[in-house]
């Protein structure tokens, strides 16, 4: 007994000293002097992006006001800062560059609680909507209010290798869809070693791949959300896109193998061959100079091929917009002046010449588009000019809702495209209609989970149909909330 109240004693002196001490650095926090950079302060998450910036930023300093200080951040940490800032209210930055899945968080609330400023008014008296790649706007719109400036457009073809496309006769201008992809590109799927298996695959892609399966199920005119913002998981086409994507992946059959991106496994099959072709948004060109430089001269891009014939050929992989936070204006001279050093900085020549040359990427002010420099012919990429072909394809790009569920979207519709798979691999199922059918009772699950949880807020009651609030409040009273398997955390 009297050992144990000395090791109570000592450990309750313990936390007297922790205790002291805490109080003693709240002190001297407090009376530290806040240091404040000079002017205004623009956040953001893309080492590249901070890069591109300072030499224009370091221009700009030297001739205009305000003095502007760049702080970058990783996307999580700025994720938080973003959300505790707007949640309680306190100060941030006086401009913050913000991903499309964390910028769809802050549109979570009412319209008129969201911490960005509004520029919708702005946008049209300045006829910006005009002179801005009209589906570049969409992730940052809620309500029919814009509260971003659009960073960029992102299309999406497929890089294939054509040394070994070419060295076997095979011409891609005859490849308008994916069947027509599959089948003349099968030649290159022949097993020469005589192990019983192809030597290479077709396609980057597998079912765990969620960039790939968004990027499919827009392309081929589904996803998450319809034009009006209604959920829209359970649509007939996403049902079709994701047994298409199970018979890529699946049976005897199967054109598709993992090849992840970003990854040095990832990129040593993609050096060997072991696929084909991969997605290729206009940023992803960059990435795959720098990390697999071996395949200079090899590589080639095209449209990606469409799900019917006349279908759209491209996509939308990524996006970054540029907003100013409510808590950095107070006064109508202060969003002037951030709002002037915005549209320097996103909208300038010098900036689209930096981030295609520096980066890849397309700016998506369309008066730039007749720059030569996007015409310029690649040697890594066998001569081509990708700015032109990605430039070709931008005003295609489809329309991506900026949800704050869309995330939980894509989660279950991943699960159920992985649920999917291991049944089709199990009982050996390869017919198409088959696996529509149960692609459709999967995302009908996958609806109704994220529909249940879309109704716990009520701001967003608008993202239901009629029927899917009839379903869910019948389910409750038949049921119970956490009874129905559509209430309870997922």
């Amino acid at each position: 007994m009297r050992s144990g109240g000395h090791k109570h004693g000592a450990a309750s002196a313990g936390l007297l000293v922790v205790l002291a001490a805490a109080i003693v650095s709240a002190i001297a926090l407090a009376a530290w002097p806040a240091s404040r950079p000079q002017g205004k302060v623009l956040w953001t998450f893309a080492d590249p992006h901070f890069n591109m910036y300072k030499p224009m930023v370091a221009q700009w300093n030297t001739t205009e006001q305000p003095h502007i200080t760049m702080r970058l951040f990783s996307l999580p940490a700025l994720d938080r800062r973003i959300m505790s800032s707007f949640m309680a209210g306190t100060p941030t930055a006086d401009l913050i560059e913000v991903e499309r899945r964390v910028a769809s968080r802050t549109f979570a609330g009412p319209v008129e609680s969201i911490g960005f400023v509004d520029l919708t008014d702005r946008i049209h008296a300045e006829n910006l909507l005009d002179t801005i790649n009209p589906p570049s706007f969409g992730p940052w719109q809620n309500s029919g209010r814009i509260f971003g400036l659009p960073h960029d457009v992102h299309p999406v073809m497929l890089g294939y290798r054509a040394d070994l496309v070419e060295a076997a006769g095979i011409d891609v201008s005859q490849i308008e869809t994916w069947d027509d992809f599959a089948r003349l590109l099968a030649p290159l799927m022949a097993d020469n070693n005589g192990d019983g298996q192809p030597d290479r695959y077709l396609l980057n892609m597998w079912e765990t791949h969620e960039d790939h399966l968004e990027l499919l199920l827009l392309q081929a005119g589904g996803g998450f959300f319809d034009e009006h913002d209604r959920l829209a998981i359970d649509s007939p086409v996403n049902a079709r896109t994701l047994a298409t994507i199970v018979s890529w992946c699946v049976g005897p059959n199967r054109i598709a193998a993992d090849a992840p991106n970003f990854t040095a496994a990832g990129n040593k099959l993609k050096a060997d061959g072991y696929v084909v072709a991969t997605f290729m948004p206009d940023w992803m060109c960059e990435v795959i100079r720098r990390e697999i430089p071996q395949l200079s001269g090899k590589m080639k891009l095209m449209p990606l091929p469409a799900f019917e014939k006349g279908g759209n050929r491209t996509s939308v992989w990524g996006g970054t917009m540029l907003g100013i936070p409510k808590t950095a204006i107070e006064s109508e001279q202060d969003f002037e002046d951030l709002w002037r050093f915005a549209k320097h900085l996103y909208f300038s020549d010098e900036l689209s010449r930096v981030l295609y040359q520096t980066g890849g990427i397309i700016t998506p002010v369309k008066s730039h588009w007749t720059d030569p420099i996007f015409d310029q012919p690649d040697s890594f990429y066998s001569g081509q000019a990708p700015g032109r072909l990605f430039i070709n394809l931008a005003p295609h790009t489809p329309r991506r809702s900026s949800s704050p569920f869309s995330k939980v979207a894509l989660d279950r519709v991943k699960d159920a495209l992985v649920q999917l798979s291991e049944e089709a691999r199990r009982g050996n199922i390869t017919d198409r209609a088959a696996l529509e059918a149960a692609a459709a009772e999967k995302l009908r699950r996958a609806h109704t989970l994220v529909a249940a949880q879309i109704r716990r807020n009520q701001f967003h009651a608008g993202a239901l149909s009629e029927a899917d609030a009839v379903e869910i409040h019948e389910a409750i009273d038949n049921n119970g909330d956490n009874q129905t398997g559509i209430g309870g955390p997922q």
